[in-house]
């Protein structure tokens, strides 16, 4: 539709002034916490596997290439999205992952 660099602190007051829309982000921690706030501003979000997004990056990697390769996976009609976690799902898998480290970091 549009091609606008808009930066983090703005991003929010940007979609606020947005009719309601879908949303395609890459999953990521940072991910989920952003389609929690776009979800309560009324947007759809849908969160695309990295994995399922690196095979429509055509040249270098940057953030308007990543973003064009975003787009073009969600348009996918067989593309698979990831469930938006919650902030208490993100913060169990923070305590499990640690906790995985640590008993694998132990002497033998």
């Amino acid at each position: 539709m549009f091609s606008k660099r808009i930066s983090r602190g703005k991003l929010l007051d940007f979609f606020a002034t947005q009719p309601s829309c879908t949303v395609a982000l890459e999953a990521c921690g940072g991910a989920h916490h952003w389609a929690r706030q776009l979800a309560q501003l009324g947007h759809e979000v849908r969160l695309i596997p990295p994995a399922y997004v690196k095979p429509f990056v055509k040249r270098q990697k940057n953030d308007a290439i990543d973003a064009e390769a975003i787009c073009e996976a969600a348009q996918r009609p067989s593309m698979r999205f990831v469930a938006v976690k919650s902030e208490e799902q993100q913060a169990a898998g923070l305590v499990f992952r640690t906790r995985d480290l640590l008993v694998g970091s132990e002497p033998s």
